[in-house]
């Protein structure tokens, strides 16, 4: 059944392609926190991704992993194929943790899963680099705006917090 078709509950709820094209449950991070974050390559955020995959180094091993889902809303700064994305990310900020492949976060086209996400508060994304922060039960915690940064303190906190 499509997660478009009925109420999510959760992420979980999800299946999402990967950047390497393949289908990935979000059932499969069950009993992780999660930092889901719409990335783009051109953006003046970009510079985030240094933060969030130390964020990720740091916490992965207490069950935390970061999503990264590349998105050409936003002054079409992710014009790139998931090919292109997936070089840039790992050539020129080592991101290892899971990236997928580029969708819609907004407007018509718009993923389910941010169709959820923004069902749940702070109504639809604004920009690049927008972080949610999702419990071990796949349900919205928080959500941090672009300008707040990876390596914030009220970042860290709600991480730390969500990983008790």
């Amino acid at each position: 059944m499509s997660a478009s078709l009925f109420a999510a509950s959760s992420i979980h709820d999800f299946t999402m392609r990967t950047i390497d094209g393949k289908s990935e449950p979000l059932a499969d991070f069950k009993g992780k926190t999660v930092l889901v974050v719409n990335v783009a390559s051109r953006c003046g955020f970009t510079p985030q991704y240094r933060g969030l995959e130390a964020l990720y180094e740091k916490y992965k091993n207490r069950g935390f992993v970061i999503l990264g889902f590349p998105a050409n809303n936003f002054g079409a700064q992710e014009p790139g194929s998931d090919e292109e994305i997936k070089t840039f990310c790992s050539s020129k900020y080592m991101v290892t943790f899971p990236m997928f492949s580029k969708i819609s976060v907004k407007d018509e086209g718009k993923a389910p899963l941010y169709d959820y996400l923004t069902g749940t508060g702070g109504g639809e994304v604004k920009w690049n680099f927008t972080k949610f922060l999702v419990g071990r039960d796949g349900k919205v915690i928080t959500r941090f705006e672009s300008k707040v940064t990876p390596d914030s303190p009220e970042v860290i906190e709600a991480v730390e917090k969500a990983l008790q």
